[in-house]
């Protein structure tokens, strides 16, 4: 197979005159099945222009979007021991990571920084889903701990955009014992008077969602997001039962009182700078805050 792939194929589209297209030039829409050149969806911040789907965004962009002028400083990656438990499945523990590192240039899945969103200085700490499925670890329970550590120093809010599949199996033990870990520094930093808001993207589950994705002062959602600790397949085989429709997405957890407001993503650094200015007491611009689905409009959309 590599040998066609690697020698027979190039040869003849060198023969025919043809041009390798990038696998990812056009991407599909999950909802709609439209055809968006990724280009477009780039610029329009990996929402899909016309139905409004909010793809996965990379942490990086995320936190470019994010800051003012796209400036912030970036926390550095807390080094934590590799491979504790010598784990092997398929591949090897440490195969996996490398891959992971290689596709996303980066060194684990959670990705932080510091900066200003409309003058308010914050910690922003994002969950790159494409690194092994945003799966919380050792490395990045260290690094959303010193995130928070940082957060407390600067006297600053601190902003969560998880994006995960849970805790990592790779880690056993170890990666819940991040759950209790990351809990603590979210009482540190409400002890310390600070606010602590989480934005939920798609998806947020599992051990992410039993610990600090649920703790926030404030919780936000993107819209269409899927937010739960089971997975829905798996509740409807255990209970025997088919669950509503949408279950366990953003506009049916706002609706039933789980989370506080669904915002766009081209609306999220507007509400945070101004529903922090009002946590943190500071003026707050004239500007009214971005319009955010309402339970009733939810109702109405879905009916």
């Amino acid at each position: 197979m590599n040998w066609i792939t690697n020698y027979v194929r190039p040869r003849i589209n060198s023969m025919l005159g043809r041009r390798e297209v990038p696998e990812n030039l056009w991407i599909k829409c999950p909802e709609t099945g439209e055809m968006v050149f990724h280009k477009d969806l780039e610029e329009n911040k990996w929402v899909i222009p016309a139905s409004g789907y909010h793809m996965k965004m990379p942490a990086k962009a995320r936190l470019t979007d994010l800051f003012d002028g796209g400036q912030y400083e970036a926390l550095p990656q807390p080094k934590v021991a590799q491979d504790p438990l010598k784990f092997r499945d398929s591949k090897k523990y440490t195969d996996r990571l490398r891959d992971s590192r290689i596709k996303t240039d980066q060194e684990d899945t959670i990705v932080a920084g510091v900066g200003t969103v409309q003058g308010l200085k914050l910690v922003a700490v994002v969950h790159e889903f494409n690194f092994m499925g945003g799966s919380l670890g050792i490395a990045a329970g260290e690094a959303i701990v010193k995130a928070f550590e940082r957060a407390i120093k600067e006297k600053c809010p601190l902003v969560m955009f998880p994006a995960s599949g849970g805790a990592r199996m790779q880690e056993g033990i170890l990666s819940l014992m991040q759950l209790p870990r990351t809990t603590v520094a979210v009482d540190m930093l409400k002890e310390a008077g600070q606010p602590y808001i989480v934005v939920l993207t798609n998806p947020t589950t599992g051990g992410v969602t039993a610990s600090y994705a649920m703790l926030g002062d404030l919780h936000i959602a993107e819209p269409g997001a899927e937010i739960c600790f089971a997975g829905k397949r798996v509740i409807e085989q255990t209970i025997r039962e088919k669950l509503p429709e949408g279950f366990q997405t953003s506009e049916y957890l706002l609706e039933h009182g789980m989370v506080d407001m669904v915002v766009k993503r081209h609306d999220i650094p507007d509400t945070l700078a101004r529903v922090l200015k009002i946590m943190t007491k500071r003026p707050a611009n004239d500007a009214t805050l971005p319009a955010v689905t309402a339970p009733k409009q939810v109702e109405k959309a879905s009916a």
